[in-house]
Order: structure tokens, then C-alpha cells, then sequence
């Protein structure tokens, strides 16, 4: 029964700085996880990407092209 108990209370501030660096953590190290496995599953995404992207532009200078020689043929 000579035991000598040294515990150390624990603040409330205290426990909540190590559960947010343990939620913080948490969410960082699956994003990590994440980005590196689907590396080539992105690259493909980007580029599927890019062949819309362009062909939505290269539709709509049709579309202007056409409405600017349309009101030139009124005009004249």
C-alpha cells in the first residue's frame, strides 16, 4: 500500500489539440492514399477532359462564325 500514484491530469485544451491532429491526420493520409493509386485513372480523366473541352469550343466558334456570316448576308 506504499505505492506512490503520480497521475497527470490531462486539460481539456490538451485532448482537444490531439484529437484534432488525430482528425486531421485521419483525412490527410487517405487523400494521400487516394491521389497516388489513381494516378493513371486521372491522367486518362484529364485527358477525356480535353477532347470535350475542345470540341465544345470548336462548336461554338462554328456557332459564332455562322451567326456572324448570317447577319452579314441580311446586311447586304
Amino acid at each position: 500500500m506504499s505505492e506512490i500514484v503520480n497521475s497527470k491530469v490531462i486539460s481539456r485544451r490538451s485532448v482537444l489539440t490531439l484529437v484534432g491532429w488525430a482528425a486531421a491526420l485521419g483525412l490527410a493520409a487517405p487523400a494521400a492514399v487516394l491521389t497516388a493509386s489513381n494516378a493513371e485513372a486521372q491522367t486518362s480523366g484529364m485527358e477525356r477532359r480535353g477532347e470535350r473541352r475542345t470540341g465544345r469550343h470548336v462548336r461554338r466558334q462554328d456557332r459564332r462564325t455562322g451567326r456572324t456570316e448570317r447577319r452579314e448576308e441580311r446586311r447586304n
